[in-house]
């Protein structure tokens, strides 16, 4: 079953490719250059994006992040493992001396906010702030 997931060209990372070249911004997919392959890379802003599944790389108080319950001893440990590297690689990148941002699957499905979370992104790719979350806050009653 695992075998079905995709780790690249989701619909979520296709969805932001698309509305960020709308607003005229130009990038690169996949750079396995740079640590943590990000999903896009925009060197003019010398910043990389990570769209992440809320599920896998474990989005705080998110309504779509769950533990199986078969194998649970397995699953707690593999998404250790996702969030450490995650981490890993935020960190080699900040050394490096790009900027992170991670967009997380909720924000994709939120049609009613999506619009506003690009703007926010495009106005921090705009800035010099060094990493930003989109969406920001969230929780399960969000």
């Amino acid at each position: 079953m695992m075998a079905n997931i995709k780790g690249k060209n989701t619909r979520p990372e296709i969805i932001i490719r698309s509305l960020l070249h709308r607003q005229g911004f130009r990038f690169r997919i996949h750079d396995k250059l740079l640590p943590g392959t990000p999903d896009l890379v925009l060197k003019k802003y010398k910043a990389v994006i990570f769209v992440h599944g809320c599920f896998w790389h474990r989005h705080d108080n998110c309504k779509l992040t769950s533990t199986p319950k078969q194998n649970k001893e397995f699953w707690v440990k593999k998404f250790a493992a996702t969030v450490y590297r995650d981490g890993v690689n935020y960190f080699k990148l900040k050394r490096l001396g790009w900027r992170t941002a991670v967009v997380w699957e909720c924000a994709i499905r939120d049609k009613a906010h999506l619009s506003n979370y690009i703007k926010t992104l495009a106005a921090w790719l705009r800035s010099e702030s060094e990493y930003i979350e989109i969406p920001e806050c969230h929780t399960e009653n969000d």
